[in-house]
């Protein structure tokens, strides 16, 4: 982390707490630049905290009461660019990946999510640039260019103006309906 990162995660801290959020350091001191993990409690959607994405060891915690609460406040906002669940119940899981929209998925897991070198990472919406990894991040990164040469025969001269010509018509026959 550098000295900029640092000062924009300290501003969402303080942001959060000056707007009634509960900060809980999941360890005292900071160690040089590393900061200590927290988690935000009690956060509302006016803090910054909750309107940038965080990029840092903050963990803001939204809880609900039905699995439907959760879904609602993850498809009424931007896509994220990762969502994990944590849970064994298959049913449960396939509702997540179908009623939710996210840049990827990662079950019962977090930072290995990224590791997967050939699987595709990345988001959509604001959160993305689209994939990298594997195959998808070739095509991501790469310009496909598109070249068509016409060569001296020119085939498509016969369906060329003026019309009326029988090849028009044989065209507008088979093709045309």
């Amino acid at each position: 982390i550098n000295e900029r990162q640092q000062q924009r995660l300290n501003g969402y801290l303080q942001d959060a707490e000056s707007k009634g959020a509960s900060i809980i350091p999941l360890y005292p001191e900071a160690q040089g630049r590393r900061m200590p993990y927290a988690v935000l409690l009690n956060v509302t959607d006016e803090m910054k905290v909750m309107q940038d994405e965080i990029f840092g060891p903050l963990l803001p915690i939204i809880p609900y009461d039905k699995l439907e609460d959760a879904f609602s406040f993850i498809n009424e906002r931007d896509r994220p660019l990762a969502l994990y669940y944590f849970g064994y119940d298959k049913s449960e899981q396939r509702r997540v990946l179908h009623e939710t929209h996210s840049g990827g998925v990662c079950i019962n897991d977090t930072l290995l999510h990224v590791a997967q070198d050939d699987m595709p990472f990345g988001g959509v919406g604001p959160s993305g640039m689209g994939h990298y990894h594997g195959h998808e991040g070739f095509l991501t990164f790469s310009k496909a260019k598109g070249v068509f040469i016409k060569q001296r025969f020119n085939a498509a001269k016969m369906i060329y103006p003026p019309y009326g010509k029988a090849l028009h018509k044989l065209v507008y026959k088979l093709f045309v309906r």
